[in-house]
């Protein structure tokens, strides 16, 4: 074999060999290409998966469901709890989930849950024994505000009117079907001839937490009497034995929350209507004049004591026929534990300090110090 012949099969065996290697490199970036495909299509589902896992049940539900941690409970033990009752997808990724996060000093206790909430509001609620979500909106209804000033609270939070949520205050129907879900705090009182709103004075002052955009009007009136009853009917026993009703206390809050200007005042105004209605004297509250009349008054005539209502304390004796305003814990709380005074009269300077009397002379030096010779 001649030296050129020698060279062609070097030549060839060469070229064989790129061939080769081509090759080789071609299967082996096919082979690197399919699996990080592979790995990205798995790495995709798996984010998608959990991702879809750490979502609401469904973020629009509103049932509540009871959710008992019993005491011991563990992290998996807890997760498992959960998606028994339907509140979370997966018990493994929220578990997971918790221990990326360093969560898991959780409070036993029985959870009042629902499908809408995130796992961030679930273990901050687990944290702290409360039930934690984010608000659409909130409102405020201030102590002291009658039902037509609290309408007007609800219209500039929501898109009812006031007339519309007045009509539903006084709806017979609506009116009935809370009687009949508070039983403990509303009776047949509230529906005297002589009250002018069943409901005034059982919505209570609070702020309130919405969850949904537009919830019904009812299940806002419905949410404040039922804080309503959360704050009073503990009392209901001690009241019954003292031959006093729920409606009672009420009507007798309204009054020192519409009296009192200053928060340690409102046991000595107790004191002073207890007193009176002791010895058989008219209250004598400005305030229920002005109720009686429909509007505010901000300074009360001889004339406006001539009102002939039920609500009018110059005329009528004893409480009025219902609350005037809605009442705070501290007014309510005064009713059940006022001072022990021999105080008959009392009086708010310019200042909207209160000065009391035990005589009727010491209430006329009072008025010409505070009211007569300070203006």
């Amino acid at each position: 074999m001649d030296k050129q012949s020698k060279k062609q099969i070097m030549i060839d065996r060469m070229t064989e060999k790129k061939r080769e290697v081509k090759t080789v490199r071609r299967i082996v970036l096919i082979v690197f290409l399919s699996a990080l495909l592979v790995l990205l299509i798995g790495g995709a589902a798996a984010y998608t998966y959990v991702s879809g896992a750490l979502k609401p049940v469904d973020p629009k539900s509103e049932k509540v469901v009871e959710v008992e941690i019993p005491i011991g409970s563990n992290l998996e033990s807890i997760a498992r709890q959960l998606e028994k009752n339907g509140i979370i997808k997966n018990a493994k990724i929220f578990k997971y989930y918790a221990k990326f996060n360093n969560e898991g000093d959780f409070q036993a206790g029985t959870y009042g849950l629902t499908q809408a909430m995130t796992p961030d509001e679930l273990i901050e609620s687990l944290k702290t024994g409360k039930v934690y979500r984010t608000p659409v909106f909130t409102f405020t209804v201030p102590e002291g505000l009658t039902l037509d000033q609290i309408s007007k609270v609800v219209e500039s939070k929501t898109d009812y009117t006031a007339e519309q949520f007045m009509e539903l205050v006084q709806s017979e129907e609506f009116v009935n079907r809370m009687i009949e879900m508070h039983p403990s705090i509303l009776t047949d009182e509230i529906k005297n001839e002589h009250i002018k709103f069943p409901l005034e004075g059982y919505l209570f002052p609070a702020t309130y937490p919405v969850y949904e955009e537009n919830p019904p009007l009812e299940t806002l009136v419905m949410m404040m009497v039922d804080a309503t009853d959360q704050a009073v009917s503990p009392y209901a026993e001690a009241l019954a034995e003292q031959e006093h009703s729920v409606h009672w206390l009420m009507t007798f809050a309204s009054l020192l929350e519409k009296e009192a200007t200053a928060e340690t005042d409102r046991k000595a105004i107790a004191s002073v209507f207890y007193n009176r209605m002791e010895q058989d004297m008219p209250l004598q509250t400005d305030p229920t004049v002005a109720y009686a009349h429909g509007e505010h008054l901000s300074k009360t005539m001889y004339s406006d004591l001539e009102i002939d209502d039920a609500y009018n304390t110059y005329k009528n004796k004893g409480l009025p026929p219902g609350p005037i305003a809605n009442a705070g814990m501290s007014s309510i709380e005064a009713v059940l534990d006022p001072v022990k005074s021999d105080y008959l009269y009392f009086l708010a300077d310019k200042d909207g300090n209160n000065h009391f009397a035990k005589t009727y002379e010491e209430h006329l030096k009072n008025r010409d110090k505070y009211i007569t010779n300070a203006q």
